[in-house]
C-alpha cells in the first residue's frame, strides 16, 4: 500500500455498549493493525455507536471538573487527550483505528480532520459547526450566550467533542457527537472544563426528529470524503 492510495475502511456498528467492553475492542484492533502496518488488505477500523453513561477522564483532566456523579455513572480513566466528558445513549461515540501513514504524522492536523468530519455532518442539516481558536472539538452558534473563551463572551455552544491517543502510529480514542443523549446529565462534570450549560446536541437545533442512523450513514460518508477511504 502506497502512502496516498485509496484506503479501505471497515465500520463496526457497536449499538449500544459498555465502555469498558468497546475500549478492550479497541486494543485488540490496535495491535491487529500494528501487525498489519503496511497490508493492503488490511482495512482500517471505524468503531461507532452509543454507550452506557459512563465519565471518561483523559490525561489532562482535573479533579475539580468531577462535580456530583451519579452512583450509576461509572468513571473511567483512559489515556486519550483532554479533560472530562460524559457519553450516555443519544450520543454517537465513533472511534477510528486508523494507521497515520509518514505524511499524516501530524496529530494537530488529526484532530482538525475530526473536526471536519463533524462539521460536514452539521452541514447535511443545515446547521453550521464552528471551531474555537485554542479549544478541540465543534460548536454551533446559540442565542442564548457561551462560556468566556478568549476573553469575550460569544454566542457558542459545543455539540461534539474530541479526544485522541495514538500508539505505533495507529490512533484511537476518537470524537462524541450529541444527538439525542439528555443535556442535563452533564451537570455531572464540567465538560472539557466548560461549564455544563455550555453543551448543546443536535435534536435541540433541528425542526424534525433526528435518526441515529442517518446521522451514522452521514458520519461514515464525511470520513470516507476527508480520510480518502472506502467503506
Amino acid at each position: 500500500m502506497t502512502a496516498f492510495a485509496k484506503r479501505s475502511l471497515q465500520v463496526i456498528d457497536f449499538g449500544l455498549s459498555d465502555y469498558a467492553s468497546i475500549y478492550a475492542q479497541q486494543k485488540i484492533w490496535i495491535d491487529t493493525l500494528t501487525d498489519n502496518f503496511d497490508d493492503p488488505d488490511q482495512p482500517d477500523i471505524l468503531l461507532m455507536g452509543e454507550h452506557y453513561p459512563v465519565i471518561t477522564r483523559g490525561r489532562a483532566s482535573k479533579e475539580e471538573n468531577l462535580l456530583e456523579v451519579l452512583p450509576e455513572t461509572a468513571v473511567v480513566s483512559i489515556e486519550r487527550g483532554g479533560d472530562v466528558t460524559y457519553h450516555a445513549p443519544g450520543q454517537l461515540v465513533v472511534y477510528p483505528i486508523y494507521r497515520l501513514y509518514p505524511h499524516e504524522r501530524d496529530l494537530h492536523q488529526y484532530l482538525r480532520r475530526l473536526e471536519t468530519v463533524v462539521i460536514a455532518v452539521l452541514a447535511a442539516y443545515d446547521i453550521e459547526g464552528i471551531r474555537q481558536p485554542g479549544y478541540t472539538g465543534v460548536w454551533v452558534e446559540s442565542s442564548s450566550g457561551g462560556k468566556e473563551i478568549t476573553s469575550k463572551k460569544i454566542g457558542y455552544k459545543k455539540i461534539a467533542s474530541i479526544g485522541v491517543a495514538v500508539k505505533h502510529w495507529v490512533t484511537y480514542h476518537g470524537l462524541s457527537l450529541n444527538i439525542n443523549n439528555p443535556l442535563t446529565e452533564f451537570s455531572q462534570i464540567n465538560p472539557c472544563g466548560l461549564n455544563a450549560s455550555q453543551m448543546t446536541r443536535l435534536g435541540d437545533l433541528v425542526t424534525d426528529q433526528v435518526d441515529m442512523t442517518c446521522v451514522k450513514a452521514q458520519l461514515v460518508e464525511a470520513f470516507c470524503g476527508e480520510f480518502a477511504a472506502e467503506s
